[in-house]
Parts: structure tokens; sequence; C-alpha cells
């Protein structure tokens, strides 16, 4: 059973939502919250699989939820997934870089938003979405969001920085298995050795440190 935090302000959205999960027999919403401070507090007390945050709300909005969450190591198994009203919207970057697992824009099918939440609890990022690349791409191209060099990268092999690229365009373990012609054990064992060396907290967070220590380009990306 997946359990779920629902964190947005407006009741008849979190109705709406909580009526297309609740329908499904693997996915329980366990509370409510209707601003970021309240999401906090549950996500210590409950422990849920995956939180849908609202990104924008009153008092503490959800960017600072998001980080607060990610930042807790007794959180660390706590997913975020974003809401959002616009798909190009910088705060969810901020969120993706603070360790969000992915966004979704308010107005998705009930389909996508299934699909979101289990990939979310299974650990694995939103990053597939054309949107999802392209949101990074848009913000992390500006002279703003360039990091200055980072050790951390030194320690990366060729084939980790390879496999890193490859993340970042969106595939997946079985796809880069695939590309490099390699098991899908060893894809996943390389996945996990560039997040341990990079200190990320999950994959989109690799995908956004590749565009911002300009590793890879929107060049990269494919649908």
């Amino acid at each position: 059973m997946i359990r779920i935090l629902l964190a947005d302000d407006q009741r008849l959205v979190r109705a709406g939502i909580r009526g297309i999960l609740d329908d499904e027999a693997d996915l329980h919403v366990v509370a409510e919250a209707s601003d970021g401070r309240a999401a906090v507090a549950m996500c210590r007390e409950l422990r849920p699989d995956v939180v849908l945050m609202d990104i924008r709300m009153p008092g503490m909005d959800g960017l600072e939820a998001a980080r607060r969450i990610t930042a807790d190591e007794h959180l660390a198994a706590v997913r975020v997934v974003m809401l959002t009203t616009f798909d190009l919207d910088e705060y969810v970057y901020g969120a993706l870089r603070f360790g969000a697992t992915g966004f979704l824009v308010k107005d998705t099918e009930p389909a996508e938003l299934l699909h979101a939440v289990r990939v979310a609890a299974r650990g694995d990022a939103l990053i597939s979405p054309s949107i999802t690349r392209r949101l990074i791409a848009e913000f992390a191209d500006r002279p703003d969001h360039v990091r200055p060099p980072d050790q951390r990268l030194d320690a990366l092999t060729d084939r980790e920085r390879e496999v890193m690229r490859l993340i970042a365009a969106g595939h997946t373990n079985g796809e880069i298995a695939a590309r490099l012609v390699v098991s899908p054990l060893t894809a996943k064992t390389h996945v996990s050795r560039i997040m341990a060396k990079l200190g990320a907290r999950d994959r989109s967070q690799v995908v956004v440190m590749a565009y911002e220590y300009r590793m890879v380009s929107p060049g990269w990306l494919t649908d």
C-alpha cells in the first residue's frame, strides 16, 4: 500500500485528487494539509511514502516545505512531488534542486497522476516527460544558476560521467544498460555510485546537477 499525504490550500483540489487516489486498491491518502508547515509536521509524524505538494500556499509555501522534508535525514524515504499550475515554474526548478522527485501540472489526467505516484513511490524520478526536462533546461541554462567547479565531480569515472549524461537525458536504467551494452544491474550500480558520490537524494538532483555543471545542454533532450 502506497501511503500519500496531500498538501494544498484549496479544499476542492484536495478532494478531487483524493477521490482519484482512494479509488485505487494500492493507494491510500493518510492525511491532508492546507499549508507547508502542517505538511512538514504531518510528514514527520506519519512518514508517508509520497507527498503531493502544492507549490504555492499561504504561510509556508510548498518550496520551503519541500526543502525541509528533503533535508531531514529521518524523511529520506519520503518522496515529494510538486503540484503546480504552470509547467515552466521557477519554484518547481528550485524544488528539484532541493531533492523533490518531480512535478505534476494540476490539470494532468488522472491516469498520469496515478502513474506519477507509483513511479515516485518506487524511488524513481519523474524526469522522463519532456516537459520536466524542458523545465530543467530552461532554468539551469541561466547564468545565475551555473555552479562553480565541484570536487565531487572529479570523483566520477569517465563511465559514470557518461551514465550521468544519460540520466539527464531522461533514460531509465534499462535504457542506459541497452545503450552501453551492459547488464541492468551494472547500470543500476553506476547510478547508485553517482548518487552517492554527488550526495544526491535521487535521480532528479542528478539531472539538475548535470545541467548546472554544464555536463549536458538542452540539445541532449529527447521526447
